[in-house]
């Protein structure tokens, strides 16, 4: 299987989407790749469990994508197992009037993870440097300065003691024309359909360089971006999750000690 840093944004890179696969298998074929999965899978939880009993540290999971990337189905493929007391999933959809009338970041601060839970943003505050600026929702003038913001707001929750670690699931348009077929073509897909979404597919050029910004100028030491080819399900799964474990094992969390002595106590 290809190194994780193969995928890794390194800080101050220059990022080009159009010469970075969106189709991959690392060398492996499905049969040993989901061997390996369903093996990263057990470890997954075991560490969620350590993570939430310490309560000392925090993990923010970023998914980023073009319609049709996989954002859910990876949700649903990785983070099933987790303890859902300690991990929560914070769907963002365009703001509301009371989140308009707060600065960006407003609704993304209060939905980060506590002390000892597991957070997944299935889309995020990057959002606001990408439908924004895409759209022409925001002024330029305005819109430009918050990768500073984000960068800042990423280091206060490092600091503080949160992880974060960012996915941008990478597709090509030609995939994303089959999986909008598919959705046409199948009854109980109908309602993921939008046909507003093909105006944001006219976008796609736009779109592509607004996430080459976001990703050349926010991948961190602290808070890093990840380039997941996307188009393999099983490949993807096998990268995030083994980069989710990479993650939580450097944050060694651990079971805390008994403030007492097991061997005392009397139960009748």
């Amino acid at each position: 299987m290809s190194e994780l840093r193969d995928y890794r944004v390194n800080p101050g890179s220059k990022v080009k989407l159009k010469g970075v696969a969106t189709k991959d298998d690392g060398g492996l074929d499905e049969d040993e790749g989901r061997r390996q999965f369903a093996k990263l899978k057990v470890r997954l939880p075991e560490l969620q469990r350590k993570l939430y009993a310490e309560g000392k540290q925090a993990l923010l999971v970023v998914l980023q994508a073009m319609d049709t990337g996989g954002k859910d189905s990876t949700i649903r493929s990785v983070f099933t197992g987790f303890n859902p007391v300690g991990c929560r999933i914070v769907n963002y959809k365009a703001p509301n009037e009371t989140e308009l009338h707060h600065d960006f970041l407003w609704r993304i601060h209060q939905n980060t993870p506590r002390q000892g839970d597991v957070t997944v943003f299935n889309r995020s505050h990057y959002e606001d440097v990408l439908i924004v600026r895409v759209k022409g929702l925001a002024p330029e003038k305005l819109w430009k300065k918050r990768y500073e913001h984000i960068n800042n707001f990423e280091r206060l929750l490092y600091d503080e003691g949160t992880r974060v670690v960012k996915f941008f699931l990478h597709i090509s348009k030609r995939y994303q024309k089959e999986r909008l077929l598919k959705r046409l073509k199948e009854p109980a897909k109908h309602w993921k359909f939008n046909p507003d979404d093909l105006g944001e597919r006219k976008r796609w050029a736009q779109y592509q360089k607004a996430y080459e910004e976001a990703l050349s100028r926010c991948s961190t030491k602290h808070a890093p971006w990840y380039v997941i080819p996307a188009e393999t399900r099983w490949y993807r799964d096998l990268v995030v999750a083994r980069v989710l474990v990479e993650t939580l094992e450097s944050m060694a969390p651990k079971f805390p000690a008994a403030t007492f002595d097991p061997a005392k106590i009397v139960i009748e």
